[in-house]
């Protein structure tokens, strides 16, 4: 046992040292290779979010994604998730070559890092670059009580600082509209926070949920559209109001069950040429959770099909 640990901490300590001394002699950094008009791609790829099988241990959830037809896998890199950032040297690069050698692809990770001042931004970016995955989700910055427009601030200068490094890992950052007090809820304070970085190496996660929460009736299609352009990535979930007493809940739901206008969001999303990844998230409780899985990947893949064939014909 005492030999296993020792390895283990050489390990991390050797990849730390020479990923140092890479960083500091790389060339320009090349452009990310997802998103908008991602090259060689007609179709977006459809991803499994790794917390929906939380139970799963990182080295099956290739196989288990494959047999449910999922094309990749959006790996959670955090504390509680399939991989645990402070050992990330030892199973982050385990995780990957497991995933792809179950033939799927990890076109993005879900991380909760908001600036360099996370010990752990540096060889979670760094080793996620350079494995080519192109994408990472950032964490959230709670409004809070403070000034908004001061939070605004403090979320931009922390991008800001942290924009070295995503460009040296050739790996570019997703802010995603997760409503309910937080930077990014209504999508125009993301672009308030991102609108001086540049869009190769920024970008928007965007789900549709999350924005008809916050947006209602037509706010959502105005922020999907402020997003397209720097649109990297999406979430795919379904909600719907439900009232327990005086208070109205924000419920999620199947997709395809709840408010989302799919038809006309999935419409929008192909006619700007998005090709980059789809990752769908279950955050409802069924009993038979493999079976939703698969209905929401069904319901995904039919949307998608239908959009972008339409789309291609035009």
């Amino acid at each position: 046992m005492r030999h296993a640990v020792s390895r283990r901490a050489l390990l991390t300590t050797t990849a730390l040292l020479g990923a140092e001394a890479v960083l500091a002699q790389d060339a320009a950094p090349a452009p990310p290779r997802f998103g908008t008009a991602a090259p060689r791609r007609t179709m977006p790829t459809i991803c499994v979010h790794s917390g929906n099988l939380a139970k799963v241990p990182y080295f099956q959830l290739g196989d288990i994604a494959a047999q449910l037809g999922f094309d990749g896998v959006d790996l959670t890199v955090m504390i509680g998730g399939h991989v645990d950032p402070r050992v990330t040297n030892v199973d982050l690069i385990r995780a990957f070559e497991a995933i792809r050698g179950s033939g799927l692809e990890v076109p993005m990770i879900a991380t909760n890092i908001t600036g360099p001042q996370d010990q752990t931004a540096f060889p979670v970016l760094y080793l996620t670059g350079r494995s080519q995955v192109p994408l990472f989700r950032l964490g959230y910055w709670p409004y809070g009580t403070n000034p908004i427009q001061q939070r605004l601030a403090q979320a931009r200068q922390d991008l800001i600082q942290l924009l070295p490094l995503a460009q040296r890992s050739t790996i570019t950052g997703m802010v995603h509209n997760r409503a309910g007090g937080f930077i990014g809820q209504a999508l125009w304070d993301t672009q308030q926070v991102i609108s001086t970085i540049d869009p190769r190496w920024m970008g928007y996660c965007y789900d549709p949920a999350e924005a008809t929460a916050e947006g209602g009736l037509g706010g959502w299609e105005s922020g999907l559209r402020l997003a397209l352009p720097r649109l990297k990535a999406l979430v795919l979930q379904d909600f719907y109001w439900a009232k327990a007493g005086d208070t109205w809940t924000m419920t999620k739901c199947p997709l395809g069950e709840g408010m989302v206008d799919w038809e006309k969001f999935f419409t929008l999303v192909a006619g700007s040429g998005f090709t980059g990844p789809i990752s769908i998230y279950q955050q409802y409780v069924v009993q038979d959770s493999l079976g939703a899985m698969t209905r929401d990947l069904e319901f995904a893949r039919r949307q998608v099909q239908r959009a972008w064939t339409a789309q291609s014909t035009r």
